[in-house]
């Protein structure tokens, strides 16, 4: 399935990110692990060497959870003063689990995003068409 056909390219950035499937096929998967992006789709044969979210989902991971969570444990130790052990068992379980779980849908949401809207650095459309199996330079000027 490709994003020129899609009603609702947002929506399908999040289904596929979600479920980790291919962002071009929709059947495949994206990982091989927890957060090892696949090298091709297993469905469609999309090459994922486009892919490169780096350190965006552990940034918005830490935007989005951490940091919340990290002014909530504070805001109880100033106002209820728990014991040492209530942030041992307590918020740290809380914070790893907090910044861990959404690692891999952010991940998933990132990469399909960059395929579904075709970011690429500048030089690279030539890779980007062999990637896509096209021949003609132009795909992604409009």
């Amino acid at each position: 399935m490709s994003a020129e056909i899609l009603p609702n390219t947002f929506e399908w950035i999040l289904k596929s990110g979600w479920k980790g499937l291919c962002p071009r096929c929709g059947k495949g998967h994206m990982f091989d692990s927890w957060l090892k992006v696949t090298k091709t789709c297993d469905n469609c044969g999309l090459d994922y060497r486009f892919a490169s979210p780096d350190d965006g989902p552990a940034f918005f991971s830490l935007c989005l959870v951490a940091f919340p969570l990290i002014f909530a444990v504070v805001w109880i130790q100033a106002v209820y003063e728990p014991a040492w052990w209530f942030h041992l068992f307590v918020s740290l379980p809380f914070m790893l689990i907090g910044c861990l779980l959404p690692l891999r849908p952010i991940k998933g949401w990132l990469v399909a995003s960059q395929y579904v809207n075709r970011a690429v650095e500048a030089g690279t459309t030539k890779l980007w068409n062999k990637l896509d199996g096209r021949e003609d330079d132009n795909v992604f000027d409009d």
